[in-house]
């Protein structure tokens, strides 16, 4: 008879073995994430949060930007070239610290590096890419207004043409980065259709004052974008696409690094309550023990990994140039949402102290409530997978 293989122990914190699917190079950046959030991000950031602030931003995108998490998965003008799988393990990683930090990473190398990337002239490129990917600039991303949040193609912003020149006026609203930008990539309607235009923040009639007051995402920096006669050259404006598939586009690939960041701050939360729960004494032992704590640590468990499974599933698809925008709703929608459970969950295990900033628990819990809308909320990604579902358009 042949002997039965010997199986692994089993681990808890990757009880389904998906760690198996990671070879030493994912590990590795995995790991270099981990350490840096752990030693720069995890000892400030509940007083970063307290005072809704994030002082030192600057230094913070300078080293993020040798650890090249910056642009992390495009190619050339010193960007790393990684696999989307491990620009997701460092999403993953960056936002079971805070989402205010993936949030910087996100808004830096999916939304505005990409565009440029993508949609951008050579010129463009050589200009800021590897400044953007060192930290030395920070981008921005204007899409959402004060009245068209889920509706960027009703956007008011708009651009004229003035001889050879742009005149751009308008307001931008929720732009994280906004006040610490070097460049502000802002879609404004023309006559040809939606364009995205390159504004370099020194230039006269636009400003991005900081928006205060956040009861979410207290660690970052949020901003409106204001454009009071905003005059560009003809080579500021992105030149390879026209109307809403070059927004949409950049979300498309943001929206892929919160289907992992979200499960960091769902594992941040997971581990905080098993931990808990194993020292919290009542009625004698460890809650732990008792039926109802495990039974919520099971379906906790259960969630998060299944999570994360789907993003790895993702992730490879998207390596494999496969991945649909409609695949990538189906991540976000269910990620976000089972996070925000999993921390609501976690909180219940801690009782009163999971109110306190001593815990993670609600900074993560409070932070999803904005992760769940921004970059599409769960109607606008329900209504993706129905209208690919039924083939019928309930948009409008």
């Amino acid at each position: 008879m042949t002997a039965s293989p010997t199986l692994p122990p089993f681990d808890p914190a990757d009880p389904l073995g998906i760690d198996d699917l990671l070879d030493a190079e994912d590990l590795a950046i995995r790991e270099t994430v981990r350490t840096w959030a752990a030693e720069r991000v995890l000892p400030y950031v509940a007083e970063w949060y307290e005072k809704g602030e994030l002082p030192g931003i600057r230094e913070l995108a300078r080293e993020l930007g040798s650890l090249g998490a910056l642009g992390m998965s495009l190619s050339g003008y010193g960007c790393a070239g990684a696999s989307a799988v491990q620009y997701g393990l460092a999403c993953l990683e960056l936002e079971a610290a805070d989402s205010g930090i993936r949030s910087l990473v996100s808004v830096q190398g999916s939304l505005a590096m990409y565009a440029v990337h993508r949609f951008g002239s050579e010129e463009q490129k050589q200009q800021w890419l590897p400044r953007m990917a060192t930290g030395e600039v920070i981008g921005c991303f204007g899409l959402t207004e004060p009245d068209h949040g889920s509706d960027p193609a009703s956007m008011r912003t708009h651009a004229k043409r003035d001889g050879s020149d742009w005149i751009l006026n308008g307001r931008k609203m929720w732009i994280t980065n906004g006040s610490v930008a070097g460049v502000a990539v802002v879609w404004a309607r023309t006559d040809e259709g939606i364009r995205g235009f390159l504004v370099p923040s020194g230039t006269p009639g636009y400003s991005a004052p900081e928006i205060r007051h956040k009861w979410s995402l207290r660690a970052s920096v949020t901003s409106e974008l204001v454009l009071d006669d905003v005059r560009l050259p003809a080579d500021a404006v992105l030149p390879d696409v026209v109307g809403l598939k070059g927004p949409l586009g950049c979300l498309s690939h943001a929206r892929y690094g919160i289907v992992w960041g979200a499960m960091g701050a769902a594992r941040s939360c997971f581990e905080t309550a098993v931990n808990y729960a194993r020292s919290r004494e009542q009625f004698g032992r460890p809650i732990g023990g008792f039926q109802l704590t495990q039974a919520k640590l099971a379906d906790m468990a259960v969630e998060l990994h299944k999570g994360i499974l789907l993003a790895h599933h993702l992730g490879r698809r998207m390596d494999a140039g496969r991945l649909r925008p409609e695949q990538i709703s189906f991540g976000k929608l269910n990620n976000v949402r089972e996070a925000i459970d999993i921390c609501r969950t976690a909180r219940t295990i801690l009782g009163a102290n999971g109110i306190s900033l001593e815990y993670p628990v609600m900074r993560h819990a409070t932070n999803l409530e904005s992760v769940l809308t921004y970059e599409g909320t769960v109607e606008m990604h329900q209504l993706v997978l129905g209208k690919a579902l039924t083939g019928l358009d309930a948009f409008r």
